[in-house]
């Protein structure tokens, strides 16, 4: 069985934290976990990260990560998920894994009427040339963490403050730009796709998001 945990608006570093003790402290038989969250007005540096790709930090906290990739944002009105799981036990590598979550974001999108696609040596999701979800995972003994990263309806203009993913010039768009969809619902639906591309029935998945309502259970 897997967990699903909606916590709000929670602060990066107290999350990255928490994700690696999880990570570290898991062992094969231990049930997987899909958290999803929002995050206050913040940038992540991944491990390919380089220092030019931010343009001006201002009054925004700037965290180095232990994800892939490069530079991202993170802020209020961005869902962002992060999937605690045993790779061996869905048959996935790092790259199934990348492919799972783009191809869901991408078919949550189209089912809101936004046309989006993958690109082959740019991992995210895109829009008309504009970027829309970022990726940046981390594998530990089989078990990934970090995720993915959603713009709904959020202040984009920090991304003017960096290249973002390493992307000079690259344009970020969101959903509330192209559709009228609400966060929960945004929410409830790509939590959907992930849980249905990792084999879960319709039926379970219900369940399973249900009990999601206790934000604060182990």
């Amino acid at each position: 069985m897997i967990k699903v945990k909606k916590f709000g608006v929670v602060p990066y570093a107290q999350t990255f934290e928490a994700m690696q003790v999880f990570t570290k402290e898991r062992s094969e038989q231990s049930c997987d976990q899909i958290w999803s969250l929002q995050h206050p007005s913040v940038f992540t540096q991944g491990l390919a990260g380089k220092k030019e790709h931010l343009i001006f930090a201002g009054e925004i906290p700037v965290i180095q990560t232990d994800r892939g990739g490069q530079i991202t944002y993170h802020g209020p009105g961005q869902l962002v998920i992060y999937p605690l799981i045993n790779l061996k036990k869905y048959d996935l590598n790092i790259r199934s894994l990348v492919t799972l979550i783009e191809q869901s974001i991408i078919k949550v999108l189209h089912n809101n009427q936004i046309e989006a696609y993958q690109k082959c040596k740019a991992p995210g999701v895109y829009v008309n040339d504009a970027k829309i979800a970022s990726l940046g995972l981390r594998i530990k003994r089989g078990f990934s963490y970090h995720g993915l990263a959603l713009n709904i309806s959020m202040d984009l203009s920090p991304f003017k403050q960096i290249n973002p993913c390493g992307l000079i010039s690259q344009k970020i768009t969101q959903i509330s730009s192209l559709s009228n969809c609400s966060f929960k619902d945004i929410e409830e639906q790509l939590l959907t796709e992930l849980l249905l591309g990792l084999g879960y029935k319709l039926e379970i998945i219900s369940t399973i998001l249900d009990s999601s309502l206790d934000t604060h259970s182990n």
